[in-house]
């Protein structure tokens, strides 16, 4: 089995040598030296977001980043509350499970895969109902690869008095996000995303007052949002139950190599110019984008071409054994896969992959019907003429 490739995927992603090296070393969650690095963690995590750090605070959760959601829904949504969820893709819908099983008492905005949540009609829901209290929205949708406007949500949220909560889990360090300026309250997201490390923890990023509003709040003990910043406050570092020491080290890595690339706004140029340059790529074998509009840079939804019958299991298995992975569509009503196009991936990478579609589709006899040459020369050239001219 081929175990040396690319993931092409929003998270797990790949990551450098160095971030992996950091797990070989061995810390006890109680040595200063570690609680140390939680804290630089925490304090370059808030400068991340621009955060003043008398506002606001960053609370580590154990776990995948649905953790971290279900620890913010579930501690900060009291029992006399009730939130409004936007939503217009699977990890929308999760919030919702996440919500249906916690009791929390919640009601649904939902758009189409490819639509955005409208921020005039998130002001009317709010305006009929008096009751909600919070609101919640996914940033990057990775199902379909759309980018919400969580900016102008956020807005009538606050114009509402109501807290507004994001899930920015494959956008926050791939995206710049000014989270105090655009009043999001609680922002979510995972070490395994934008910021390359690897997985084993979310991250919460907290208004102060929000979050010492939801004291008592909690409907889980080891989700508890407000007593594991407690316990990180109280105690300078220190988890309340055992961290994922190896992950942490690996993080805090990831972060120091973030920052020698340029930080957000050079990884921001990155990841835009590899989506900028898949997308017209693609399009020169024949492949459409499931969106037209709201196009994030963190993965894109392809169609197949029209008329051409493809088989996305013998397609993985090929690009894979060639040293990428991708990724299938999850979508309800049309045949799509995805490719993203973050952690440590670069242009030579996209030329690349594409290479390996063109060479697939020309092995079974599916270039020239869908790309108008069966010379794989020819569509590479195409390629690099599309790639180019972005």
């Amino acid at each position: 089995m081929n175990r040396d490739y690319k993931l092409l995927t929003p998270g797990p992603l790949t990551t450098t040598r160095t971030v992996k090296e950091e797990m070989l070393f061995d810390h006890c969650t109680w040595d200063d030296d570690y609680k140390a690095i939680t804290q630089k963690i925490r304090a370059d995590l808030l400068e991340l977001a621009h955060c003043d750090p008398s506002r606001y605070t960053v609370v580590l959760m154990q776990g995948s980043g649905t953790f971290g959601v279900e620890s913010v829904l579930t501690s900060v949504i009291g029992a006399d509350e009730k939130v409004l969820l936007c939503t217009n893709g699977a990890y929308g819908d999760r919030q919702v499970k996440i919500c249906e099983h916690a009791g929390i008492d919640h009601v649904r905005y939902a758009e189409p895969y490819d639509r955005i949540p409208d921020a005039a009609r998130v002001e009317r829901i709010l305006d009929a109902d008096p009751s909600i209290t919070h609101v919640s929205m996914i940033h990057s949708e990775t199902t379909s690869g759309l980018l919400n406007d969580i900016e102008s949500v956020a807005r009538v949220a606050k114009e509402h008095g109501c807290t507004m909560i994001v899930d920015a889990m494959s956008s926050f360090g791939g995206v710049d996000i000014p989270v105090a300026d655009w009043g999001i309250d609680f922002i979510v997201s995972s070490a395994n995303k934008c910021i390359q490390g690897v997985p084993g923890f979310s991250f919460i990023i907290c208004d102060k007052a929000k979050l010492e509003a939801a004291r008592g709040k909690a409907r889980s003990l080891s989700l508890d949002l407000w007593d594991q910043w407690n316990t990180l406050e109280k105690d300078n570092g220190k988890w309340r139950y055992t961290s994922p020491t190896h992950v942490v080290l690996a993080f805090n890595r990831a972060l120091d190599e973030m920052r020698e690339e340029g930080g957000i706004p050079a990884r921001s140029a990155r990841y835009a110019r590899n989506n900028r340059m898949l997308i017209a790529r693609m399009k020169a074998l024949g492949f459409g984008t499931f969106l037209k509009d709201h196009q994030g840079p963190i993965i894109t939804t392809f169609t197949y071409p029209q008329g051409a019958d493809f088989d996305f299991a013998d397609m993985y298995a090929f690009i894979k054994e060639r040293g990428y992975a991708i990724y299938p569509g999850k979508l309800t009503d049309e045949e799509t896969f995805r490719l993203g196009n973050i952690g440590e991936i670069y242009p030579d990478d996209i030329v690349r992959v594409t290479e390996l579609f063109a060479m697939y589709m020309a092995e079974r006899g599916l270039l020239k019907p869908c790309a108008g040459t069966g010379d794989v020369a020819e569509a590479i050239a195409a390629m690099d003429r599309a790639s180019q001219a972005i």
